[in-house]
């Protein structure tokens, strides 16, 4: 509004200058009315550019009755500077409203023009002024059109920017929800394994007490170890659910290099475990390292639950090319882990492997026991 107060104010200084060659034939009170009628609605022309349009036009057609009968002679045909205030117009309802707006008030502009032209001069002498008026609403036509143009082309920026927004903060929240996910896989692996441990042992230290008291006391020293284990990782685990630093997490992750400090718990429980590590897995992708180490754990955490006393694992995790491969498998008198298909564990096993585009097989071995497979690829982690 301030800048439309100026361009009001412009004009109505440049047809205060015509007083000093005032119009022939034109009372200067209607003079002066006229012209504050025409620009005063140049005020609200961005509020409500029609309303303030028509009331232009209006006081121009006006101007056209106020200015001299048609038979009286020595009429002043000048353009005055406030019919500038026209023109404006037709931009403001060209670029605020639409075209079809515009080109009605085109129509209305049209029709006063003629009378205008014809009714001050004849019609040779109407014709320049006519097509200098008619050139200037033309070159008002053609700003309004540009102007419109960028003003919609922000506002679809700023819907795209809002959409982007929204997108991102959707894609914030899966993300969330994904890291959720995984950190409930791994505190599930965690404690499931961990539990398992201590109940092996603790029933184990139970029956060596007395007989064997020091194979009770390694049964401890290992529930104890184990459970510090796990309370650390639960920590770790919980500590990046509690906050949203996520240097706070400086504890390194387990992978494939851990898989020997794996399997010498296991055996230190009484499960013969053995191992067999081929190729480079010490430069994996941490992703991957660390859900090559979580399927072999919880392989093991499987077969100390289910595969019953004098149970033995084999461990195999071999790198060939830019695939890892590994083979868990297992023999013992346990009962059947079909029940358990669709527990936690084995969905949490085929989860990992699918992250990195790789493949899980899980089911009874041919020669008894239970069989893990699973192929990891490197490249595409």
């Amino acid at each position: 509004m301030v800048g439309d107060s100026v361009v009001a104010a412009l004009l109505a200084l440049l047809e205060s200058v015509s007083l000093f060659t005032p119009p022939t034939g034109v009372n200067l009170v209607v003079f002066w009315v006229t012209g504050v009628l025409m620009l005063g609605p140049l005020l609200i022309r961005r509020r409500d550019p029609l309303l303030s349009a028509y009331l232009i036009l209006g006081a121009g057609f006006l101007q056209l009755l106020t200015h001299g009968p048609p038979v009286l002679h020595g009429v002043d045909a000048r353009l005055r500077p406030v019919d500038i205030a026209l023109g404006i117009s037709l931009y403001t309802v060209v670029a605020y409203v639409s075209r079809r707006q515009g080109a009605l008030y085109v129509l209305w502009l049209a029709i006063g023009t003629t009378i205008w032209a014809t009714w001050r001069m004849e019609l040779p002498q109407s014709i320049l002024p006519a097509t200098v008026i008619v050139v200037i609403f033309a070159f008002c036509w053609a700003l309004g059109e540009f102007s419109g143009a960028r003003r919609a082309y922000h506002v679809e920026v700023e819907r795209r920017l809002a959409l982007l927004e929204t997108e991102r903060d959707q894609q914030a929240r899966i993300a969330v929800g994904q890291e959720r996910a995984r950190i409930a896989r791994e505190l599930h692996d965690v404690v499931a394994h961990a539990v398992s441990v201590i109940v092996v042992q603790a029933d184990g230290a139970a029956y060596a007490v007395r007989a064997q008291p020091e194979m009770a006391e390694r049964a401890l020293n290992t529930i104890s170890a184990t459970g510090r284990e796990a309370l650390t990782e639960l920590r770790r685990l919980l500590g990046v659910l509690r906050s949203d630093d996520t240097e706070i997490d400086r504890t390194p992750q387990p992978g494939a290099q851990s898989i020997s400090e794996l399997a010498e718990r296991v055996r230190a429980i009484g499960v013969p475990v053995r191992l067999d590590l081929t190729g480079e897995l010490d430069d994996l992708p941490a992703g991957v390292g660390l859900g090559i180490y979580r399927i072999v754990q919880e392989a093991l955490t499987n077969t100390i639950k289910h595969a019953g006393p004098g149970a033995s694992a084999a461990v195999q995790v071999r790198r060939v090319g830019d695939r890892v491969e590994l083979d868990i498998t297992d023999r013992g008198p346990g009962i059947s882990r079909l029940a358990t298909v669709g527990g936690n564990g084995l969905i949490g096993m085929r989860e990992r492997a699918n992250v990195f585009g790789g493949t899980l097989q899980a089911g009874p071995h041919e020669q008894g026991g239970w069989r893990v497979r699973a192929v990891l690829p490197v490249s595409t982690a």
